[in-house]
């Protein structure tokens, strides 16, 4: 596994901590594809990089400086949530940053309802460095606005070459079977002010395969998975997994971002 998930992610709306960068308000509707009805009381987990490329949970090459170890104990912009009655779990983070290879992009993975324990601490129960998901996925955004962000600290600090989604190998085959990508608007006049943006994906909540993580975060700090193979890279062995609805108008039951 090569995609940077970690096991025993926080439960947790908001994924900032004290992470800098344009404030991204997400919302994303979980739909059953057998029966077009939202799916409540799934858990999403999303993690992503920062504005600079690096993602907290991991060492690996090109992933900022490979010999911190004290990465791995980081939980910046990784976090999980149950979807409500209307299939909606929302997010507060920031627009992610890009690193040489892939365009900008979140990655998300729905856990099986069937297999999902949650810890008091506030996680959910993973073992020996795996997960179970019904979906696994990543979502992206549109070239313009990417571009309008990437000329903002400090995301205009990245030395990283960035690759644009035209050139990603791993959104086309997304997009073969979903449209990764999502709507959005500006929470004010300039792109500093904070987005909003909305994705609809679909689900099969019957499948149920086991996905090996890049290491797993315990109470007493994060340990890497020494057999993951994890490196520089985006998508986990033969690609997405489950099934996946275009995005469109915004999900009923949207919440407005914080004043």
């Amino acid at each position: 596994m090569n995609f940077r998930s970690i096991d025993g992610e926080l439960i947790r709306k908001d994924i900032v901590e004290d992470q800098e960068g344009v404030p991204l308000y997400l919302d994303i509707q979980v739909i059953d594809t057998s029966t077009c009805e939202p799916v409540p009381a799934v858990y999403m987990d999303i993690w992503h990089c920062n504005s600079t490329g690096v993602y907290s949970g991991v060492t690996a090459s090109g992933n900022g400086n490979e010999d911190d170890d004290t990465n791995l104990d980081n939980t910046f912009l990784r976090g999980i949530q149950p979807s409500d009655s209307n299939g909606i779990v929302q997010f507060e983070t920031i627009f992610p940053g890009h690193y040489t290879g892939r365009a900008n992009h979140i990655h998300m993975i729905t856990h099986n309802t069937n297999s999902t324990i949650v810890r008091t601490n506030g996680t959910l129960l993973g073992s020996n460095f795996t997960t179970q998901s019904s979906h696994v996925g990543q979502m992206f955004f549109d070239q313009d606005l990417i571009s309008t962000v990437e000329k903002t600290a400090p995301y205009s600090t990245n030395t990283q070459e960035l690759t644009k989604n035209a050139d990603d190998d791993i959104l086309g085959s997304e997009a073969a079977d979903m449209d990764p990508f999502v709507e959005y608007v500006f929470l004010g006049e300039d792109v500093s002010d904070g987005i909003l943006a909305w994705l609809s994906i679909g689900i099969d909540p019957t499948t149920d395969d086991e996905v090996t993580s890049a290491g797993t975060y315990y109470k007493s700090g994060g340990v890497a998975n020494e057999n993951s193979g994890m490196g520089m890279g985006g998508s986990p062995p033969g690609g997405m997994s489950g099934s996946a609805m275009p995005s469109g108008a915004m999900p009923s039951g949207t919440a407005a971002p914080p004043s």
